[in-house]
């Protein structure tokens, strides 16, 4: 038995369940709710590796991330997000994005499970709502952009916030450019596809792209679409990326963060 608790403007949604016992109709719920809400949490979850990585193939295929080292031989999809008192600089993600949008498929969903956090309120992942944002577009944008493409790369602007993770890799890690549609249909419903943290440009060049880029990505971050998720301990947490942008908050001290994308 789940129960679902939808946040408000139904960005977002907690559910209360056990993710070690769920029913094939469970699954169905949480499926069904990942796609109206956008962003889904569970907290007081108790998972193992093998668990985690088993919860993840539900909902497809488990991805591999090549600028964050994978959590072990074992569960190299496991890939650990960590960020250490010693750390200069923003947060890993500190800036609104979604994930792997650099590359020429990427991943439909990503999870978190935290492992370490600092007290509650202290480092908040905060998401924004891109069908809310795309509902809230002015219709005459929507007409210039219908059939525009939008060209995004690894070394946007957010890449400064992977530089501490990425050096742990001890290796060069070269950028990576794709080219993805704007506006999405996931559904019956529209959302706006396009990562400020990646985005450098439109594909075919238009009319006044420079504003209409200023204009774009100030829309999409608008406070009136965003839901701010505080972390506690052993929680987890799983988001659409073609539906939802999200961020992490500045803070100091240690949270370790184990985290799958899935195609």
């Amino acid at each position: 038995m789940i129960k679902i608790i939808p946040n408000k403007k139904d960005i977002g949604a907690e559910i209360i369940c056990d993710l070690t016992k769920l029913s094939n109709l469970d699954f169905k719920k949480i499926k069904s709710a990942l796609n109206r809400y956008g962003v889904i949490y569970f907290r007081k979850q108790n998972l193992r590796s093998s668990s985690y990585v088993k919860f993840a193939k539900n909902f497809g295929k488990l991805a591999n991330y090549p600028r964050l080292k994978g959590l072990s031989k074992k569960y190299p999809q496991i890939t650990v997000v960590q960020r250490k008192s010693s750390d200069k600089g923003p947060s890993f993600g500190e800036q609104f994005h979604t994930d792997s949008i650099y590359t020429n498929k990427p991943p439909r969903f990503t999870m978190l499970f935290s492992k370490l956090v600092p007290k509650k309120g202290a480092a908040n992942t905060e998401f924004c709502s891109q069908y809310l944002a795309f509902r809230n577009l002015p219709m005459d944008i929507k007409k210039k952009l219908k059939l525009v493409k939008g060209v995004y790369s690894s070394e946007g602007p957010i890449s400064i916030t992977t530089k501490e993770r990425v050096k742990e890799k001890g290796k060069k890690i070269k950028e990576l450019i794709s080219v993805h549609k704007i506006f999405k249909k996931i559904n019956l419903n529209y959302t706006i596809y396009c990562s400020p943290g990646h985005f450098i440009g439109f594909k075919p060049k238009i009319k006044d792209q420079l504003k209409l880029k200023k204009f774009l990505l100030k829309h999409q971050i608008k406070k009136k679409f965003q839901y701010s998720l505080e972390w506690e301990k052993n929680q987890l947490a799983i988001w659409d990326n073609r539906s939802m942008l999200h961020q992490a908050t500045p803070f100091k001290g240690n949270r370790i963060m184990h985290r799958i994308t899935i195609h």
